[in-house]
């Protein structure tokens, strides 16, 4: 019965580490977590192509047109469209590549990094 006096749990140093591992991860979420919603508008908006009937979307200029009022209504002001969306027509159907990636700095040179690439097949409605 010794140890009993040296097990009661973690020290003041054991605190402190604790903390400084939840703060980094909390900081390195808070940084992330927009972009990913940014993304995650990005895809919705370009799905409900398909099911919004009300759009008539039928030109890639009409879909690159819905996607740049999508993107002022859900506040995406930091991405130029044209660079990372390419819209393409073919057999009745817009293909759609979303492919770009943000960075953001987390302690002098070393960042975080999200790419995003996904492409979508939505069709005509």
């Amino acid at each position: 019965m010794a140890f009993v006096r040296s097990q009661k749990g973690l020290s003041l140093l054991g605190w402190l580490m604790a903390l400084a591992v939840v703060a980094f991860v909390a900081s390195a979420v808070f940084k992330m977590l927009p972009h990913y919603l940014d993304f995650m508008s990005l895809e919705k908006a370009i799905t409900s192509v398909e099911t919004d009937r009300a759009a008539d979307i039928r030109t890639v200029p009409d879909f690159y047109s819905h996607m740049s009022k999508s993107m002022q209504v859900n506040s995406i002001r930091d991405l130029e469209l044209e660079k990372i969306l390419v819209v393409k027509f073919e057999n009745n159907e817009f293909r759609a590549h979303l492919k770009y990636e943000k960075r953001e700095p987390l302690i002098q040179n070393l960042d975080l990094v999200a790419r995003f690439d996904k492409e979508f097949r939505v069709r005509m409605p």
